[in-house]
């Protein structure tokens, strides 16, 4: 028995925005009734402000709750920060959800980044259909392709085949595409890997570069609650800083204070950097 949050079940029994608008200004679907999943989302769009959002939704519970978790966090956002959200957002949203069920937190963030390249291009759904079915299809059981299993991976770390299946449903039937999805994560990461050696920055550039994002991003970001951070001392990828007052912001993305510096800085400047907090 999966393990849900309080809040997966919340959007479960009670889920919010369901339904269709009518005259809608972007329509996006992802998944299939044929793959066990599926999703029809609706958004109300005004002057670059989604004013509304609803959806349907066929499948279990954690795709109900994702998909209306997703309505809430789109509605009174410009249409340049809803394409900002991840899938990674929405399970964290919701408190996290089982391995097995991440897939319906990505069917949520395929069905609006369609609606959005509806938006966008002015185009209709069928031409868009078109557009992915022409897309090489990695999983001929669930219709997965080679770019949105790409996406899963960029966004989530993903490094397994397991890991692909329970975030796309990628070879979790027949198993054939099993050896071409090892192939893409390879493929992935190897490429990653040559681009970290071709941007890898000496000590020197490194220490400007944590003092500008420090500066420019994190700081400005505390002083908004009266906190701040000092710079104590940068030894390789360790970063001694003096933090102190509140983030809201931090608050917001259920980060501690010294979390979301590390992560700003593990973002920004390199994966492997640890903050160490001093008095």
């Amino acid at each position: 028995m999966w393990d849900y949050s309080e809040k997966v079940m919340d959007h479960y029994r009670n889920p919010r925005n369901v339904g269709k608008i009518d005259n809608a200004d972007a329509i996006g679907e992802a998944g299939s009734l044929a793959c066990g999943d599926s999703l029809k989302i609706y958004l109300k769009i005004e002057n670059g402000i989604v004013t509304d959002a609803k959806f349907q939704t066929f499948g279990c519970g954690s795709a109900v709750a994702s998909s209306s978790i997703l309505t809430e966090m789109i509605i009174g956002k410009t249409v340049e920060e809803v394409k900002k959200i991840t899938n990674k957002d929405i399970a964290d949203q919701l408190g996290g959800l089982p391995p097995e069920k991440m897939h319906c937190s990505v069917m949520g963030y395929e069905a609006l980044e369609d609606a959005l390249g509806n938006y966008d291009n002015l185009t209709d759904l069928d031409e868009l259909r078109n557009e992915k079915t022409a897309e090489k299809i990695v999983c001929t059981c669930f219709n997965v392709t080679e770019n949105m299993i790409w996406d899963a991976i960029k966004q989530n770390g993903l490094r397994t085949v397991e890991d692909i299946t329970n975030y796309t449903k990628a070879g979790g039937a027949c198993g054939k595409c099993k050896g071409l999805i090892q192939d893409i994560i390879d493929t992935y990461y190897k490429k990653e890997e040559s681009e970290a050696q071709k941007s890898t920055l000496s000590p020197a550039q490194k220490i400007l570069k944590i003092n500008n994002i420090i500066e420019t991003q994190i700081s400005p970001e505390l002083r908004k609650d009266g906190g701040d951070i000092t710079l104590v001392d940068i030894d390789g990828n360790k970063v001694l800083v003096k933090l102190r007052g509140k983030c809201s912001g931090c608050k917001n993305s259920h980060l501690t204070l010294k979390a979301f510096v590390e992560s700003t800085l593990r973002e920004t400047v390199d994966k492997n950097i640890d903050v160490i907090e001093v008095a």
